[in-house]
């Protein structure tokens, strides 16, 4: 049985991986500041209760226990971090980064997987797909966090090159139940009056919570040589649009007035609203109006010889 090491393994993402991992017949340790109630008792499954900055305690679990796969979501998930990432959120990352990659192939962990975002990216002002090779371009706290994460990551494979790692660069999260990144896509930063532009046929990649894990669990279980190792786009298959988001809400949420907007001279001026918002830059779910009409795609083609995203609003669960 194959032990995996899950840290922020009790947030939103981190407890739906451990859930999988232990359907597919994984023994799972979850480490997280505070503990969770999705997976206790369940078989093969185990709880260290630990701050990111506590290197003690992560020395132990990697000297103790024979780890054959780390999955590295600390300081990752959206229940975990406040909607502004801060200068010591950032620091506390940076440092549970440097021990844990360091123990993981010291103890010869044989796979990484790494969970980033796809805000690391320059998303460009025309439609083309987003690819793991185009251009980064971190410009919030959250992005900047984890886009280090990634170098430090790539800094330590340089030693050691026999390791399997997987770099997933996944779009803003959402749950059946947990719909905060639906939300602040129609939300007037402003105001928090909800709006709509035009017939909200404009979109946003996003990504289904179970989309990730499937990808991880296939990762996990299928990746059997360094040919696997790198960056993979993980998202749902299509964008998902304004108009979409806006109906998932009344069919199972409450949802208020939602004002349409024209497009054209009314997109400008709301930009105009925020463009020196110095909270654009450090509230990594906020809603960039730079791409309120672009609706970039990321290419998932590498990610789907793996698994398909199955996954979308009107099956989420």
């Amino acid at each position: 049985m194959n032990k995996v090491v899950v840290t922020g393994g009790c947030g939103l993402i981190g407890q739906h991986i451990c859930s999988g991992l232990l359907k597919k017949g994984f023994e799972v340790i979850a480490v997280d500041r505070e503990p969770g109630f999705y997976n206790e008792g369940k078989l093969h499954y185990s709880f260290v209760q630990a701050n990111p900055t506590d290197k003690d305690a992560y020395a132990e679990i990697f000297e103790k226990n024979e780890i054959d796969i780390l999955i590295h979501g600390a300081c990752t998930v959206d229940n975990d971090l406040g909607p502004i990432v801060t200068e010591k959120e950032m620091n506390e990352c940076k440092q549970c980064d440097k021990f844990v990659y360091r123990y993981a192939m010291t103890e010869n962990v044989g796979k990484i997987i790494l969970l980033s975002t796809d805000k690391v990216y320059d998303f460009p002002k025309t439609r083309e797909p987003i690819r793991e090779d185009s251009e980064l371009k971190p410009v919030s706290n959250y992005a900047l966090m984890k886009y280090e994460s990634e170098k430090a990551l790539v800094a330590e494979m340089q030693h050691h090159k026999n390791v399997m790692c997987c770099i997933a660069r996944f779009s803003p999260v959402y749950t059946h139940d947990f719909t905060d990144n639906l939300m602040s896509r129609i939300t007037n930063p402003k105001d928090g009056s909800l709006f709509v532009i035009g017939q909200g046929q404009n979109g946003f990649q996003l990504c289904c919570v179970h989309n990730l894990v499937d990808f991880i669990l296939c990762y996990a279980k299928n990746a059997d040589d360094l040919s696997y190792a790198g960056v993979y786009n993980v998202s749902d298959k299509h964008i998902t649009t304004c108009a979409d988001i806006i109906s998932f809400m009344r069919d199972n949420h409450r949802l208020g007035p939602v004002l349409q907007k024209n497009p054209g001279g009314t997109i400008s001026k709301i930009k105009g609203i925020f463009g020196g918002n110095k909270d654009e830059k450090t509230n990594y779910r906020f809603l960039d109006m730079n791409k309120l009409e672009n609706n970039n795609m990321l290419d998932n083609t590498k990610a789907a010889k793996l698994t398909n995203p199955r996954w979308n609003l009107s099956n989420t669960k």
